[in-house]
């Protein structure tokens, strides 16, 4: 599968997911989100993506699982009661599937568990 975007060919997996993380851009999340039925990226949404991509990028490749992904957004918007639900109105694909390709980040291998 590939995505055109500017011109050029992205390479996907048959999953939707990226194949080279530096094809990444925030531009290109705009057009994944699109193609992920999310018709609008909003501050939250782009905190999530930011997270997700900082944790894979800087922390030895992890992908956090949705209750992490819960602990780091309830830390971050304290605001808001952030439950799975809540991660669903912005991800509804499944936050930690949906938001990783949005941020261009391999597919999670882990199995399980939420």
């Amino acid at each position: 599968m590939a995505i055109n975007f500017n011109g050029k060919e992205i390479e996907t997996t048959a999953t939707g997911f990226l194949v080279n993380l530096s094809d990444w851009s925030e531009d290109l999340a705009q057009v994944i989100a699109k193609e992920e039925n999310i018709d609008e990226l909003t501050d939250k949404h782009w905190d999530l993506i930011n997270y997700l991509r900082d944790e894979y990028i800087n922390n030895n490749g992890n992908n956090p699982n949705n209750r992490t992904m819960l602990k780091a957004m309830q830390a971050l918007w304290p605001d808001v009661k952030v439950t799975s639900k809540f991660l669903y109105t912005l991800f509804p694909g499944n936050p930690s599937k949906q938001a990783g390709r949005i941020a261009g980040l391999p597919e999670s291998k882990r199995k399980g568990g939420y």
